[in-house]
């Protein structure tokens, strides 16, 4: 016999628990299916930490961060700490002017500053002051109410929500495929078929292998290779960071944040080779030689010789806006474009918008096209 339930969310990372935990603050008890076990680093949300980075200037993305936000706070203090910690952000670059954040450094502060975000524009004189550890391209912008995500207790809190207010986590239960028809959507998995009202799909790199009929924008998923480093002096103060480069100075545009125990964690955005993420070489010396050089020149706070490089995916769309629709009674969430984690509580609310309403719309920059 065909098992049945309302709402099945299709995927158990990040993006797929935190819609799940939406639907439960509407009422509803979804039961979430996912491929790989707990704890596992094949997708895109494994980690201590992730950046909760706010240099953001677009409307839709200030707007996302602001629902993000509220499901943070929302999430409270799971041991007794809450799941942002913001020890502030700083950014600066000369990149910055030509569209690496989709607007010069003033016009984020300026975007921050209308939504009430406190932002500063600092010297870079001043800035070396503060953070001794770093060296600073032109004008600063500092975002104290910015910081970094506790990865691995956001995903085990969510889950606990989500059991809690009676929805359902199933681990290493990989869907074989998700197709709809005028009764429903039906998910086929190993132990039988689920039929469901509606299925939110969040599963990453493989979602146009999940969703072959559905018209998605080229997903690119490429393996990236940051790397922690070890501080020179304990007593050094890190906020986050993004260096917007000048062009072909770099590989890329540079991020990075503190980890405790982990050293400062540095890395190129988008730079990884392409993978087919079933088959993916967990490869970490692509570019640490350029890293390190960069750490060198950039990070004098930092030892460039310790190197402690780790393996992530990026699940990448051409112009890094994020998928968030329905079609029919499928909701996709995909292309997170390695930037996705601190959005995800916004994301969640989002897709929880688009299952329980199927005339609910995504902001137009989020739309299939």
């Amino acid at each position: 016999m065909d098992e049945k339930t309302r709402v099945v969310v299709v995927g158990g990372g990040i993006m797929g628990l935190s819609a799940a935990w939406a639907l439960t603050r509407r009422g509803e008890r979804p039961l979430v299916l996912e491929r790989f076990a707990r704890g596992h680093t094949r997708g895109a949300s494994h980690g201590a930490t992730r950046n909760f980075n706010n240099a953001y200037v677009d409307p839709h993305y200030l707007d996302l961060l602001a629902r993000a936000r509220e499901g943070w706070d929302a999430l409270g203090e799971p041991d007794g700490e809450p799941l942002l910690r913001l020890h502030g952000l700083v950014s600066h670059g000369s990149g910055a002017a030509l569209g690496g954040t989709g607007g010069g450094l003033a016009d984020i502060h300026a975007g921050l500053e209308s939504r009430g975000i406190p932002a500063e524009l600092l010297d870079p004189a001043e800035a070396s002051r503060r953070w001794t550890g770093m060296r600073f391209d032109g004008t600063v912008l500092h975002s104290p109410d910015a910081g970094v995500v506790r990865a691995a207790v956001a995903l085990r809190t969510l889950e606990q929500r989500i059991t809690a207010a009676g929805g359902e986590v199933r681990w290493e239960t990989p869907v074989g495929d998700v197709s709809q028809d005028t009764d429903g959507v039906r998910i086929r998995t190993a132990a039988g078929v689920i039929r469901a009202a509606v299925a939110v799909v969040t599963v990453g790199a493989w979602t146009p292998r999940m969703l072959p009929g559905i018209a998605l924008p080229p997903l690119r998923v490429t393996e990236e290779s940051p790397a922690h480093f070890a501080p020179r002096h304990p007593s050094t103060a890190w906020p986050s960071f993004n260096h917007f480069v000048s062009p072909g100075s770099w590989p890329a545009n540079v991020y990075g944040m503190p980890g405790p125990g982990e050293g400062v964690k540095v890395g190129f955005h988008l730079v990884g080779d392409e993978v087919d993420p079933d088959a993916r070489p967990f490869r970490t010396d692509a570019h640490a030689a350029a890293l390190a050089d960069y750490v060198a020149e950039w990070m004098p706070g930092l030892d460039p010789t310790t190197a402690d490089p780790i393996s992530c995916t990026y699940t990448s769309t051409p112009d890094e806006a994020f998928v968030l629709d329905r079609v029919g009674r499928i909701v996709v969430g995909a292309g997170f474009s390695g930037q996705g984690f601190k959005f995800a509580p916004g994301v969640g609310a989002v897709l929880a918008d688009l299952a329980q309403d199927p005339s609910a719309q995504a902001d137009p920059a989020f739309r299939l096209r």
